[in-house]
């Protein structure tokens, strides 16, 4: 299955779509210098979007042996079913509805194939377009 690259839009029910958006960045990250790396968001239907966000950090979180904060989303009907994020204290690690999996992070490169090679298997798995 193949991700589409797109960016916000409106149809006819696109007033739920855009209930369903965030308007402003959503992270504090307070007495750290940090870079943003990445930053969107991805259609994938009318009730259903996948947001990416990486910041490069000055120092590693605790936990975390790398110097990424990141938080990789997918968001269907207003619910996050799948969610890949590391916290200071907690480390590196994934959700899957209410089941939350410790990840072992090797590369952004290698995070975000896995993230979007969950976020395809979730797709075929619940029948969402």
């Amino acid at each position: 299955m193949r991700r589409r690259k797109s960016s916000v839009y409106l149809s006819n029910n696109g007033y739920a779509l855009l209930l369903l958006t965030t308007l402003i960045n959503v992270v504090i990250i307070s007495n750290m210098n940090a870079k943003l790396m990445l930053n969107e968001r991805h259609i994938l239907s009318e009730n259903a979007f996948v947001e990416m966000v990486v910041w490069l950090l000055s120092l590693p979180l605790s936990k975390s042996h790398h110097g990424f904060k990141y938080r990789l989303a997918l968001v269907v009907n207003g619910n996050c079913v799948l969610r890949y994020d590391n916290e200071a204290g907690k480390g590196d690690h994934k959700h899957i509805g209410e089941d939350e999996i410790p990840y072992i992070f090797t590369t952004p490169k290698a995070l975000l194939e896995d993230f979007w090679n969950d976020v395809d298997n979730w797709r075929v798995l619940t029948c969402v377009p």
